[in-house]
């Protein structure tokens, strides 16, 4: 009898708190009331395959035969074009936007697909210049976490530009949670945009990197502070909060830079765990004093 009650005490818990839950208005719920479908991180995920094997055959993907190469490739551009449609579509219904720019969204986004693809190639062409590990340019296009986090920002930042919400967030976070490179689709980085090694790397929204810039494991282009509202408190958007990086900077591993007045002049080398939150001219060198270890050594025991 006890365990009866209990039964019927469960259930009206259930229903009870799934009544709470309903209607949701902020997911997929309202999206797909009004004719789109919630982006899905399967199906983003689904899209970044396809087009990394647009732009990488061979590399990401099948390479095809010369003869059926025009035919695949037009084909492959039609369904990323549909693949974006759909996601942007979802994406601004269930924000409150005008799911009937969608299709323009995803014209725009095929058409700047070919610069993407060159600023990729050059971004290749500086890993395999400036690691001396790297044997071949396949072998940074196909191995190297740190291409895969930028072309996934490219992409990404394609979005970004053209207002699609949700989806280029959820493209950076998908290379992050592989790479655990942290990179906002909002920043912008210039052409031979290397990351060698990658782990721990952090770069801001409002960040702007200039060309022919590296970076190094765990760096960090972050935000010095948050400016708030003075009437609610709560945090100000859209405020430039991240650093600028010149052309033909070299950060090493472990450096913070910080702040929205921040710049890093062109021609500068930071070196290892510098912490910076203050703008130096081009041509510097930043380092911290070399640090004193002290070496002990042990008597040997006697048996």
């Amino acid at each position: 009898m006890q365990d009866r009650q209990d039964r019927i005490d469960i259930e009206a818990e259930v229903r009870k708190t799934a009544a709470e839950f309903m209607p949701c208005g902020e997911c997929g719920g309202h999206a797909e009331g009004r004719g789109a479908e919630m982006p899905r991180a399967t199906a983003v995920a689904a899209a970044l395959r396809r087009l990394l094997a647009l732009l990488f055959p061979g590399c990401h993907g099948a390479r095809p035969e010369h003869s059926q190469c025009r035919e695949r490739v037009e084909r492959s551009f039609a369904r990323i074009a549909g693949d974006v449609e759909r996601l942007a579509a979802g994406a601004l219904a269930c924000t409150g936007g005008d799911a009937a720019g969608a299709g323009k969204i995803a014209a725009e986004f095929v058409r700047a697909l070919p610069k993407v693809r060159a600023m990729l190639m050059e971004d290749v062409e500086a890993g395999y210049e400036g690691d001396p590990a790297a044997t071949s340019r396949m072998e940074v296009v196909m191995a190297y976490p740190g291409f895969y986090a930028i072309a996934v920002h490219r992409l990404a930042h394609v979005l970004y530009g053209l207002k699609v919400p949700i989806v280029p967030r959820m493209m950076s976070e998908l290379a992050h949670s592989r790479t655990g490179i942290d990179i906002h689709p909002g920043a912008k980085i210039g052409e031979r945009f290397f990351i060698d090694h990658g782990t721990g790397v952090v770069i801001g929204e409002t960040t702007v990197i200039g060309r022919n810039v590296k970076l190094y494991q765990g760096v960090t282009l972050g935000a010095l502070s948050f400016p708030k509202d003075e009437a609610t408190g709560m945090l100000m958007k859209g405020h430039k909060r991240h650093p600028n990086v010149e052309d033909n900077v070299v950060i090493y591993a472990g450096a913070t830079i910080l702040g929205g007045d921040t710049v890093i002049g062109h021609d500068s080398e930071i070196g290892g765990n510098v912490w910076l939150m203050d703008s130096i001219p081009p041509f510097s060198r930043v380092y911290n004093q070399t640090p004193f270890p002290r070496v002990k050594t042990r008597e040997a025991r006697q048996n």
